[in-house]
C-alpha cells in the first residue's frame, strides 16, 4: 500500500504542480495505460475514467502533509491544486522509489488541458472497439463537451506520441 501512496507522491516529484481533481485523474489514467506502475482501478464516469481510490490517495497524503492541497475560489467553482510537500519530499528520499523515469511524458500530459486529457483517456478507456465505435462513444457520451472529429483524430496522434515516449 505504502508504495502506491509512493508512486502518486513520485508522479508529483516529476510534474511539478499539477492544476484540477480531474486533470490528475487523467493523468495518472493515462500514464498507467503507458505502463507507469499505478495500480488504482478506474471506471468510467462522467468525466472519463476515475478511480475513488486515486480521491483516497490523495485526501490521504494530504492528510499526512505529504502532498500539498490548494483551493481556489474561481467564483462558480473551486479549482485545486496539487505538489509534493518538503516532508513529502523527505519522505521519497528515504523510500528511494523506484518509479520509472517518465518525467517528459508526465510533462506532455501536465502541459495539455483537462478537456484534451478527459477526450484521451476516453479513447484509451474503449481501446478494444473499433476506432469507428470509439467515435460512436465519445459522440454519444461526451455529446455536451462538443468534440469533432479533428479533436478525436488530435487525440489518437497524441496517444502514439506517448506510447513512443513509453518504450
Amino acid at each position: 500500500m505504502l508504495k502506491d501512496h509512493a508512486n502518486v507522491m513520485a508522479l508529483f516529484l516529476q510534474a511539478g504542480e499539477i492544476v484540477g481533481r480531474k486533470k490528475l485523474q487523467k493523468i495518472i489514467y493515462i500514464a498507467k495505460k503507458m505502463n507507469v506502475p499505478f495500480s488504482e482501478r478506474f471506471k468510467f464516469h462522467m468525466f472519463g475514467p476515475y478511480s475513488e481510490e486515486l480521491s483516497l490517495r490523495i485526501e490521504e497524503l494530504c492528510n499526512l502533509g505529504f502532498v500539498a492541497e490548494q483551493k481556489e475560489d474561481k467564483g462558480n467553482y473551486y479549482q485545486y491544486r496539487y505538489g509534493l510537500s518538503e516532508e513529502g519530499q523527505k519522505f521519497l528520499d528515504l523510500y528511494q522509489c523506484d518509479f520509472p523515469e517518465s518525467k517528459e511524458l508526465i510533462d506532455r500530459l501536465n502541459n495539455q488541458s483537462s478537456r484534451f486529457l478527459e477526450l484521451v483517456s476516453t479513447l484509451l478507456y474503449f481501446e478494444e472497439l473499433t476506432r469507428d465505435e470509439v467515435k460512436e462513444k465519445v459522440f454519444t457520451l461526451k455529446k455536451k463537451s462538443n468534440y469533432t472529429e479533428e479533436d478525436i483524430e488530435q487525440a489518437y496522434t497524441f496517444i502514439e506520441i506517448l506510447r513512443k515516449l513509453a518504450h
